[in-house]
């Protein structure tokens, strides 16, 4: 993993509850010592000083809404708080899809950038209009089963 390379000792990974198996499995397969059930400002603000559960680390990283942009942006201006990656701004992906794309990947593509917040953007370009209305039908399928589905106001088609 990129911290492994950076020389990190430690890797801590902060997730709002309940953290779904997929990511605890992801970060077994990357080596993460420790998990906090913590999201949002809150956690980088716990990451970047330190808490009585969760230890201070030397630098954030990963996307959030603007809540965590901006928790990023002011600990990363402290003497005594972490560095960051980058600030994010919201989620944007344009998919080109032609007639053999699979609906269901190019769903999933899409509804991964559009639950960050609802100022995320997702756009899908296609010239085929059965590939379109079967990538909406996944994207409705899927939308239904996200539990970050309340981010994702407007679909248009």
């Amino acid at each position: 993993t990129p911290a492994r390379i950076a020389g990190c000792q430690n890797v801590v990974l902060c997730s709002p509850p309940p953290i779904a198996d997929e990511i605890l499995y992801a970060a077994q397969l990357c080596g993460v010592q420790e998990i906090f059930n913590v999201g949002g400002a809150q956690a980088i603000a716990a990451l970047a000083f330190g808490s009585e559960s969760v230890p201070k680390v030397d630098k954030i990283f990963g996307p959030g809404n603007a809540f965590v942009t901006e928790a990023k942006r002011q600990v990363s201006q402290r003497l005594d708080g972490a560095a960051i990656d980058m600030p994010a701004g919201p989620s944007e992906v344009l998919v080109i899809a032609d007639s053999g794309a699979t609906p269901d990947f190019v769903a999933s593509d899409l509804l991964s950038q559009a639950e960050h917040g609802p100022d995320s953007q997702v756009i899908l370009l296609t010239p085929d209009a059965d590939i379109a209305r079967k990538v909406a039908e996944a994207v409705e399928r899927q939308l239904a089963e996200l539990p970050r589905a309340e981010y994702i106001f407007t679909i248009n088609y």
